[in-house]
């Protein structure tokens, strides 16, 4: 089976390169277990700052919609397992003890939106959007609410959340999820410039400083994470979800029950 991720030190520079094209780098078992992998190597190495990007026109459609499929007929503790291994991958890369840039390049959805909200810094290419979309197919954004609205405020993280409507790049830097919008071909060569610019300060400085910030709202972070991964395991179980999942992958309109 291909990698997932792709790590690569350019210099002081990682980059980190979501690389399922084929699939729109949507994220599968393989790529979670192969990021935490990735994550420990560039905080263990010389690299003072990673950048994370997708390979192809996407930066990450969420959710791999083969894995999707069995998730329905999962039992509660398998639905547990599956939401506390996510949920333990948004962890970690929201304490990431380097600097981490998101370069988005394409379309962030779902969970890939999920992905560059927990970066320390988020460049779109002109062509990117963005959308927490889980209330489409009757799921639910349980981990990525707890950072979103910390962001950008409980107004703004109300809004995407319970529309999950889809924003391109201009609206998402005017909403905060955004620090820099750049052509396409910009892209990479922002990140590195930003990163060039991180290099100039000391590392200890740096890492000491997300040290700090990770400390003092951890306890607040953990308490909420274990309450998301109570409600998204939950959530799977219901029929509304199973219909909504059935009425993405068949391309049709799904028909609520409310149950």
């Amino acid at each position: 089976m291909p990698d997932a991720l792709k790590v690569k030190a350019d210099g002081p520079v990682a980059f980190i390169t979501l690389s399922r094209p084929e699939k729109r780098n949507a994220i599968s078992p393989q790529m979670i277990d192969e990021f935490f992998a990735a994550l420990d190597l560039v905080e263990a190495g010389p690299s003072r700052v990673a950048i994370l990007t997708g390979e192809g026109p996407a930066f990450c459609a969420g959710m791999d919609l083969d894995y999707l499929a069995g998730v329905a007929g999962q039992s509660h503790a398998q639905n547990l397992t599956d939401a506390r291994r996510t949920a333990s991958l948004f962890r970690r890369l929201w304490s990431f003890g380097k600097p981490l840039i998101a370069a988005v390049n394409g379309p962030a959805i779902a969970g890939g939106c999920g992905l560059a909200t927990l970066c320390d810094f988020t460049l779109a290419a002109e062509n990117a959007t963005f959308g927490y979309t889980e209330v489409r197919v009757g799921f639910m954004p349980a981990l990525v609410s707890l950072f979103l609205e910390r962001q950008v405020g409980e107004k703004i993280a109300r809004d995407l959340l319970l529309t999950g409507r889809i924003v391109d790049a201009r609206e998402a830097a005017a909403l905060g999820l955004v620090k820099r919008v750049v052509s396409a071909e910009q892209l990479i060569p922002s990140a590195r410039e930003l990163a060039s610019s991180l290099i100039a300060y000391s590392p200890g400085s740096l890492q000491a400083t997300k040290r700090l910030m990770v400390r003092s709202s951890e306890a607040e972070i953990d308490k909420g994470i274990e309450w998301a991964i109570e409600e998204s395991a939950a959530i799977r179980a219901t029929t509304d979800f199973r219909e909504g999942l059935a009425a993405f992958l068949e391309k049709r309109k799904p028909q609520w029950t409310g149950r």
